[in-house]
């Protein structure tokens, strides 16, 4: 286990990364630091950003945290993560912004996180900067899925990591998007499979 110093509990941050999951992230992170910056899309309330911004804090490096902040289709109103705690009831939407600021803040992360609060796709619309890891942690539709993956593993430089969260070879463990897009991606032959930590599969850009 590696040698992780939070400012804050990380076990009291919402979130659905596994421990395991996280310290795979934050080694990834350290390896890759002289390759680029990072990039996460899907940052909720910020429980994989502190695994990743503290690796790029330690190094010197920068994290991108992609999210619209709305929720995933799982997180609305009488869905089976719906948190009421995060349901803004004037806009009558859910949002997790303001407790993943809050969490940026008691993390020490504002100097190295920076928030980019947008649909994927529209983000990823004029990016120019090539990246040293992509993790992909985003809406679980397959429409949501294909759309990280392709507006964001474009961007790898030759031997940056891309990281999907929740992988489930079996469909009767979960859903199938995530596993379709790292299936996608090594059929692609861009990508070489290194390890899968829990469900987190990653791989290298060739």
């Amino acid at each position: 286990m590696p040698d992780i110093h939070f400012p804050i509990d990380i076990n009291e941050v919402k979130g659905f990364l596994a421990s395991d999951e996280g310290e795979a992230l934050y080694q990834l992170a350290i390896s890759c630091a002289r390759q680029g910056p990072i990039l996460e899309v899907g940052s909720y309330c910020g429980k994989s950003t502190l695994y990743l911004g503290t690796a790029a804090r330690e190094t010197g490096n920068t994290l991108f945290a992609v999210d619209h902040h709305r929720g995933s289709e799982e997180h609305q109103p009488g869905e089976e993560y719906h948190d009421a705690d995060l349901f803004d009831p004037q806009a009558e939407l859910m949002d997790s912004f303001r407790e993943f600021r809050r969490n940026m803040r008691l993390a020490g992360l504002e100097e190295t996180v920076v928030p980019v609060v947008a649909p994927s796709g529209v983000a990823a619309r004029h990016w120019a900067t090539p990246l040293g890891m992509v993790f992909i942690d985003g809406g679980h539709s397959l429409e949501a899925a294909l759309t990280d993956y392709r507006s964001w593993s474009r961007h790898l430089v030759p031997g940056g990591l891309l990281a999907i969260h929740d992988i489930f070879p079996d469909p009767a463990d979960g859903g199938q998007a995530p596993y379709d897009i790292y299936k996608l991606a090594l059929a692609s032959g861009q990508f070489e499979a290194l390890e899968t930590v829990n469900t987190l599969g990653i791989l290298r850009r060739l």
